[in-house]
């Protein structure tokens, strides 16, 4: 199993919420990253290749690198099927899901697919702060909806008052339990929220693009980033695997993504475990240690109003006491349940 898998992020919000000037706002600060994008329904996505692929079964190359195509729901593994051709040199899929759909449809899809290049990346939601009241009314799926999502936009924040828009940000907060929450406005959230960036050979990492000057706008410009935070994680001892599981079992609200790898010792000397969690998904993949590398773990968590220092302590606490702290045979049957089957993917896939 690679741990170079493509994810699959779903994007859902009801009419109007502002999905595709989300999408949009993503294919142009694409840069170095090969977005592959499904939609049901084009909308208003202001790409002119766009016109070309109006029907079902269409596929597009957007010109930077992008690609899209319309499909029908059915259809949706046989086109992720065609979108992960190694050819494509995919980075990320998109999946822009209808307004009136039903997200955890979608995302069941993405989970059950026997695909083995693809690995789930989330469902995120957006919806309407200036609407949003009137939404629930009209849709009373919302509250379902944002009860299943990873990571929940309250776009149009630049619509309300600072006290509207903290009254909604909390009653989004409170139905969408342990996902993470940010404000946007105009769709403009930070592509490194959703998925890892590639930077283009010869573009130093942080300075600004030709597309953030076409683009962006001084108000966008300022902290596109400060809605969330990244903390990064270290620890030169091993780990004890129960104790890890029961760090991210028991990880704070807002905390949306963790990525990195895992030292667990003498639990499994011969492999470090890449670790890919977002929203309640996990998964770990075991991989032999590369030769003359030092063996630590090493981890980037992101998210929104998440507690460094906390989670720094929380981190430490999982690591081996001593000599006389060793893991019982059973010490990695939570963890192994999260590690992808040769045959079938274990029936628990999320946390």
């Amino acid at each position: 199993m690679t741990t170079q898998q493509i994810p699959v992020v779903v994007l859902a919000g009801f009419l109007g919420a502002g999905k595709t000037t989300l999408l949009n706002h993503l294919l142009r600060s694409a840069r170095g990253t090969r977005i592959g994008v499904m939609v049901n329904d084009f909308g208003d996505i202001g790409i002119d290749a766009m016109t070309v692929a109006g029907q079902v079964g269409s596929t597009v190359s957007l010109g930077n690198g992008c690609l899209c195509c319309a499909v029908d729901a059915s259809e949706l593994d046989e086109y992720l099927e065609v979108l992960t051709r190694p050819e494509s040199r995919l980075d990320v899929i998109v999946i822009e899901a209808s307004g009136l759909a039903e997200p955890q449809e979608l995302v069941r899809m993405v989970l059950a697919s026997e695909n083995e290049r693809i690995v789930y990346g989330g469902l995120v939601e957006v919806v309407d702060a200036a609407e949003f009241g009137a939404t629930r009314q009209r849709h009373p799926g919302t509250d379902r909806h944002l009860a299943v999502a990873d990571l929940v936009v309250v776009n149009k924040a630049d619509r309300v008052s600072a006290d509207e828009l903290r009254s909604v940000r909390e009653t989004v907060a409170g139905l969408a339990g342990r996902a993470a929450v940010i404000e946007a406005s105009h769709g403009r959230v930070d592509p490194e929220l959703l998925f890892d960036r590639v930077v283009p050979d010869g573009e130093i990492e942080g300075q600004m693009s030709i597309e953030d000057v076409l683009y962006g706008s001084d108000d966008a410009a300022e902290h596109a980033h400060a809605s969330y935070e990244t903390v990064s994680l270290t620890a030169s001892t091993p780990l004890h695997p129960r104790r890890l599981m029961a760090f991210l079992d028991s990880r704070p609200e807002g905390l949306y993504r963790i990525k990195g790898f895992i030292d667990l010792g003498a639990a499994d000397p011969a492999n470090r475990y890449t670790v890919h969690a977002v929203g309640r998904f996990l998964r770990f993949y075991p991989e032999p240690w590369p030769a003359g590398e030092e063996r630590l773990t090493q981890l980037v968590l992101i998210g929104s109003g998440i507690d460094a220092a906390g989670l720094r302590k929380e981190l430490a606490a999982c690591e081996l006491s001593g000599p006389q702290d060793v893991p019982d045979e059973s010490g990695m049957w939570g963890l192994l349940r999260y590690v992808p089957q040769t045959e079938e993917e274990p029936e628990e896939t999320l946390f």
